[in-house]
């Protein structure tokens, strides 16, 4: 039987930070062994099993990245850009542990930085930790495959709380990814942004993308496959975040023992 898996997590005070306490506290095969809070946030001290709304567990929420992640196999990352390279950048030199990161919006330089580590390390990136989005991802490539670029236009929306930052999506961009090189593109080629006043008519082979926020919506996608005659529309709704929290605990539990590379939630349901 092998030993229960030690997680540490970034952003450990944030919404999903919180959320993968709890789940990695309550599932028998994970150890909780560090948590990273920001600094200034006033949660620095506070016992980890608290912080995920659970007993008291003895380990404490830090601010230093290597305190909190010494003893960890795999760190789980729920923190921002800047700090994910910082980790992937000493965890590569040092030669571990494992990293599994669901951060989105990192810039061109950031992006280059994760897959420089992922030469020595194994890297897991996610735009989404749900497992329902890594098999949206898989039925919208298949469905681009299959429906030939002239007949049929791509249109991606996404809905998310006030909140959010970036946009369009992590998520939405990922999905967008996937609808382009199933036909033989690149998405930064054919990508339509921003809709606004005299636009003249679609572009051919264009994937368009429109963004919502507002409210608590945890996060909703439509991939919108459209003909003259027909639609084929695929739907991923997220109705409780606690499904980000158990793919993240899913994807550590995968890389284990993985060679240095760069993963996805798609190598975790084998849809790579």
């Amino acid at each position: 039987m092998l030993e229960p898996l030690r997680i540490a997590v970034l952003g450990a005070g944030g919404r999903l930070g919180r959320a993968v306490l709890h789940a990695v506290m309550n599932d028998e095969r994970c150890e909780l062994t560090g948590g990273v809070v920001r600094a200034g946030s006033g949660l620095e001290g506070i016992d980890l099993g608290e912080l995920a709304g659970l007993r008291g567990l003895g380990v404490f929420a830090m601010v230093g990245l290597e305190d909190a992640a010494s003893g960890a196999d795999v760190v789980i990352d729920a923190g921002a850009p800047e700090l994910t390279v910082i980790a992937a950048r000493r965890f590569a030199d040092r030669g571990g542990p494992a990293l599994v990161t669901g951060v989105t919006g990192l810039n061109a330089e950031q992006d280059a930085a994760l897959r420089d580590a992922a030469r020595s390390l194994p890297v897991l990136a996610a735009r989404n930790f749900s497992i329902g989005v890594a098999l949206t991802e898989a039925l919208v490539r298949q469905a681009a495959a299959a429906l030939p670029e002239s007949g049929w236009d791509v249109e991606i929306e996404e809905t998310h709380h006030r909140y959010k930052a970036d946009a369009p999506s992590g998520t939405a961009l990922m999905l967008g990814e996937a609808a382009a090189a199933a036909r033989g593109r690149r998405l930064d080629a054919v990508a339509i942004r921003g809709r606004d006043g005299v636009t003249g008519p679609r572009p051919p082979g264009g994937i368009g993308f429109s963004s919502t926020r507002g409210g608590g919506v945890i996060g909703e996608h439509a991939v919108r496959f459209l003909s003259e005659m027909e639609e084929i529309t695929i739907i991923h709704r997220a109705h409780d975040r606690r499904v980000f929290a158990q793919g993240a605990l899913a994807a550590a539990l995968w890389i284990r023992g993985r060679p240095a590379g760069l993963y996805t939630m798609a190598d975790v349901i084998g849809g790579a």
